[in-house]
């Protein structure tokens, strides 16, 4: 009480700092003098002030005013004088030479305006010029790009051993990644990315990948030899009695072709037997038994002690992404089912912000099932029943089984999330110490960044289809989302080590860091990714346990 009393005082002593009370602008009251706002104040008895002694007095009529400056113009005896030398000491002749010359330099200087004129018109025609040939050059390789074999398909990247486990020690490249045609045709279509990048005015161009398949997770391009390749191999491994689970593994590092990842993810993520015969008796087992938890327990979401959970589902799936797909009604409720039912069937955690996010990626591959259009135009209400009946129940499953694995991410006070954080900055200050000291210098804590990382497992910062490319993989690695998911986060960080660096303060780094610009990524730049991740999980091999948890 005594220090409220010394509170109030203090204001009362000090009345002009109270917060918000409206302070005084110097002279605010003595505005400058109008005559025309203040005519009242002029009056006839009014009369400015004495004149003092050392100035003359002002005249007061026209004749008095021309007696005093009469002489202002006069021009003297001497003046004459002066000008009669100046004309008497003039040469003719050197007067006219002075004019010559004049006129001559005149002369010469307009002629090299003139073609100085030309010059500069003539280039800048030819500029004007270079650059339509340029862009009727840079159109022609674009078409030849759209419409040339291979070229509209994914490229998928194998990294040597150290950039990946499963590889022979080369970087393989796709197909549609080799040039096609003639050094020639090479050449040109280096010139052209040059002259891109020198352009900077000019909107960036994405690439057919990220257009097609690879932007809507979905579409069917024509594949190249090496990727129908791949293809084949999977369906080989797949068609037999019993799936080696380590071979598909191997397989699927480097990416999964659309048309078998539905049952590669079910297989790998352990919702799947690995023998054949077995798997369509699961199925029926475990969509029975999702469907007895909606009966069972959804009724009650509306409940006392329930109703905020579901409330909260509610408010979280339409800030999801992408939109014009979590806002189809008939989707909004199949995800507001399968998070209400986990939630209620694990209370340690019960349902926390972020976990709504991990429904998409196995919703939308269990989509791919059924149709071949690209999924964010879909209308999901057209699937029969029966088809979005087991495309719920195998979302929730599979997402049951991933969240399995971190769930002391969402349990009270998240300490899977802290562990994680603390130990991507240990990582970070040993990868790259010069990063780490500069986000120190301006006050940046991991914490305020990275949290969301691992919460949404980088969803938030990557597009839908870059996710589900890294899901391939982690699907792939043990303990891919609990484990190497650190690695990964780390590695994209250090991918943006000199915009990090050119932030030169707090509010800059932030902004970044929770913006950063993967909007046109695809599968090349998520496998680069992946790559350097692997190389710095066996480079910190020795690292601390926690790096491992």
């Amino acid at each position: 009480m005594s220090n409220d009393g010394n509170k109030k005082q203090f204001w009362k002593r000090n009345a002009a700092k109270v917060p918000g009370s409206i302070q005084h602008v110097y002279g605010a009251q003595h505005p400058p003098f109008d005559p025309l706002l203040h005519a009242n104040l002029i009056k006839a008895g009014n009369r400015p002030p004495p004149a003092t002694p050392g100035k003359p007095k002002k005249a007061t009529t026209f004749q008095e005013f021309e007696s005093i400056t009469s002489d202002a113009w006069d021009v003297g005896d001497d003046d004459d004088e002066l000008l009669a030398m100046a004309a008497q000491n003039l040469n003719i002749e050197v007067v006219m030479e002075t004019a010559n010359k004049v006129i001559e330099n005149h002369s010469k200087q307009q002629e090299r305006q003139r073609q100085d004129d030309t010059t500069e018109l003539e280039r800048r025609e030819e500029d004007t010029q270079e650059e339509v040939a340029e862009d009727e050059e840079e159109d022609e390789e674009e078409e030849e790009y759209r419409v040339g074999e291979g070229d509209v398909t994914s490229p998928e990247v194998s990294f040597a051993s150290q950039s990946s486990p499963y590889t022979d020690g080369r970087l393989v490249k796709s197909q549609s990644e080799a040039p096609i045609g003639s050094p020639k045709d090479a050449a040109g279509e280096h010139a052209g990315l040059h002259r891109q990048r020198s352009l900077p005015h000019r909107p960036p161009v994405i690439p057919l990948v990220a257009r097609m398949a690879d932007q809507n997770t979905s579409g069917t391009p024509v594949m190249t030899e090496r990727e129908a390749s791949r293809l084949d191999k999977f369906k080989q491994l797949l068609a037999g009695p019993n799936t080696d689970l380590e071979e598909l593994r191997k397989l699927s590092w480097s990416g999964i072709p659309r048309q078998v990842r539905p049952i590669t993810w079910k297989l790998l993520s352990g919702y799947l037997p690995a023998n054949a015969e077995r798997r369509e008796s699961v199925l029926q087992r475990k969509r029975q038994e999702y469907f007895g938890f909606i009966q069972q327990y959804y009724d009650s979401r509306n409940d006392e002690h329930h109703q905020d959970t579901y409330r909260q589902i509610q408010i979280d799936i339409p800030r999801m992404s992408p939109e014009s797909l979590v806002l189809q009604p008939k989707v909004t409720e199949i995800f507001e089912r399968i998070l209400f039912i986990w939630a209620i069937r694990h209370p340690a955690s019960g349902y926390v912000q972020g976990i709504n996010d991990l429904v998409t990626p196995f919703f939308v591959v269990y989509v791919f099932e059924y149709i071949e259009e690209e999924v964010e135009n879909f209308d999901v209400s057209s699937l029969q029943e029966e088809a979005l009946r087991n495309i719920e129940a195998d979302s929730f499953w599979c997402m049951s089984k991933l969240l399995d694995g971190i769930q002391d991410n969402y349990t009270f006070a998240q300490p899977g999330i802290q562990k994680k954080v603390k130990a991507l900055e240990e990582l970070v200050s040993r990868i790259d110490e010069t990063v780490h000291l500069h986000m120190q210098q301006y006050e940046v804590e991991y914490l305020q960044f990275a949290f969301r990382w691992m919460n949404n497992l980088l969803m938030r910062e990557l597009p839908l289809r870059c996710t589900i490319r890294l899901w391939d993989t982690y699907q792939a690695e043990p303990e891919g989302f609990s484990h190497f998911h650190l690695y990964v986060c780390a590695a994209f960080l250090v991918r943006w080590r000199k915009e990090i660096l050119d932030e030169r303060d707090f509010q800059g780094l932030m902004i970044l860091l929770q913006n950063l610009p993967t909007m046109h990524w695809g599968n090349e730049e998520v496998s680069v990714l992946l790559a350097e991740a692997y190389r710095l999980k066996f480079a910190f091999a020795d690292a601390p346990n926690h790096y491992k948890r």
